[in-house]
Parts: structure tokens; sequence; C-alpha cells
């Protein structure tokens, strides 16, 4: 029964996912491809480096110091390369961020508006029938969470497929026992990650819940305790300046 449950869920999340997805390709679509890129580039560059601590090594530094030579210029050409690659993945990094903050700021623009129109559509009866926090909350903490979906975590989910992919294929060229070690820690971490997103997710979709019903009882409560205070001090100013022009008749 739990797993039934637990691939319900896992489905309809996977269908939001893509719902989000084509909602964003459907108007950013060159966007999108151009992020794509810029992610693979700068993953690539971050690996890169990381490959050069070996060709440094055996193809610059052991061969000077067996030869005894002190001419630097091999070495030199390498790094400036490899600084040329690190500059081209902070580019790439810069570019895709930047192009995400246009993305998800556009999306969000087009889902208010869309949001706006459709309850322009809705009946009275919705808005006595609905708390204007619990609204209000669609608006605000909703749709900012979707922002950083769309703005933060699908980025760095592609970002950290690419880096893996390609840190696999070369600690699998390197060195294959400890790449054996690394890939069964790893599954290790995933299985206890997940364990701990599948608790702590029911929370958060409480924490959004509980979202609502605060902005409900502060736009119902406390907003209305505060005109109230004002109406009710606007009167008693009023009948204090009437007071003199008031006769007590018995």
């Amino acid at each position: 029964m739990t797993t039934n449950k637990q691939t319900v869920k896992t489905s309809r999340m996977l269908h939001t996912l893509g719902r989000v997805l084509g909602y964003i390709l459907k108007r950013y679509k060159f966007s999108c491809l151009v992020v794509v890129l810029c992610i693979l580039g700068s993953a690539l560059a971050s690996v890169q480096g990381v490959l050069f601590t070996q060709k440094l090594i055996d193809d610059y530094i052991a061969p000077m110091v067996r030869a005894g030579s002190a001419d630097y210029g091999p070495l030199a050409a390498a790094m400036l390369r490899v600084a040329c690659i690190y500059a081209a993945g902070i580019l790439c990094a810069y570019g895709y961020n930047r192009i995400m903050v246009n993305v998800s700021q556009g999306t969000m623009r087009n889902l208010r508006i869309e949001l706006f129109q459709h309850m322009e559509s809705l009946p009275i009866r919705y808005f006595d029938t609905h708390v204007h926090g619990d609204i209000m909350s669609v608006y605000t903490n909703d749709v900012d969470t979707l922002r950083q979906l769309i703005s933060q975590s699908i980025p760095q989910l592609l970002n950290s497929l690419v880096t893996i992919v390609t840190s696999l294929v070369s600690m699998i060229l390197l060195d294959l026992p400890l790449t054996a070690i690394t890939v069964a820690m790893i599954c290790v971490m995933v299985m206890v990650s997940s364990r701990l997103a599948g608790k702590s997710s029911r929370y958060f979709t409480k924490q959004q819940s509980d979202l609502g019903a605060v902005n409900g009882y502060i736009e119902e409560m406390m907003d209305g305790q505060a005109r109230a205070m004002v109406c009710s001090t606007a009167a008693r100013s009023g009948m204090e300046r009437m007071a003199p022009f008031l006769v007590v008749t018995r």
C-alpha cells in the first residue's frame, strides 16, 4: 500500500514537473537551449580543471624534474590554456544564470497575469468561501516557490547531472577500483537522501498550507481589526469635537 502511494506521488511530481517545463518551453525555447549549452560548457570546464592536475604532473612537472630543465614555457602555455577553459566556464555559468533570471521572471509575470485573468472569471461565491489571505498566498508564496524551481533547482539539476556523468567517465579512465568504491558510497548517500526527502516533502507541503492559513488569518483578523480601530478612533474623535454643541436635556 505504501509503495503504491509512493508511486502515485512520484508520478504526480513528474507530471507537475513536465507541465512546468512545457509551460517554460512554450515561450522560451531558444533561451532554454542556450542555457543547456552554457551548463554543458560550465560543467565540462570544471571537469577539465580536475583532469589537468594529472596531466600537469605527468607531462610537465615530472619530465622537468627528471631532466633538470628550467624551461617553463610548455608549462606556462598549458596553464594558460587551462585558464582560458576556466574563463570560458565562468562566462558560461554567468550566461545561464543571467538568462534564467529573465526566463524565471518572465514566466512568473505570465503566470500571475493568467492567474489574475482566471480569477476574474470566477464567481463571487468563490471569494466568499475562500480566505483572502489563502488566495493571496497563491500569488506570493506558491509563485515564489515556482520561481526558485525555475531559476535555481532546474539549472543546478542539469549542471549536477552533466558533472556526475563526466566525472564518472574520467574516474573510470583513471582508476577503476576507486571508482567502484566511490559509486558504492554514492548509492548509499542517494538511498539515505531519498528517504529523508520523502519524509520531509510532506512537511514542505504542510508548510505551504500553513503559510496560506497564516496569511488568511492576518488578512481577515489583523487587517480587519486595524480598520475597526481606525473607524472607532475616528468616531470617538468626531464625538469629542461635537461635544460642545450638544445640549443635554433632562
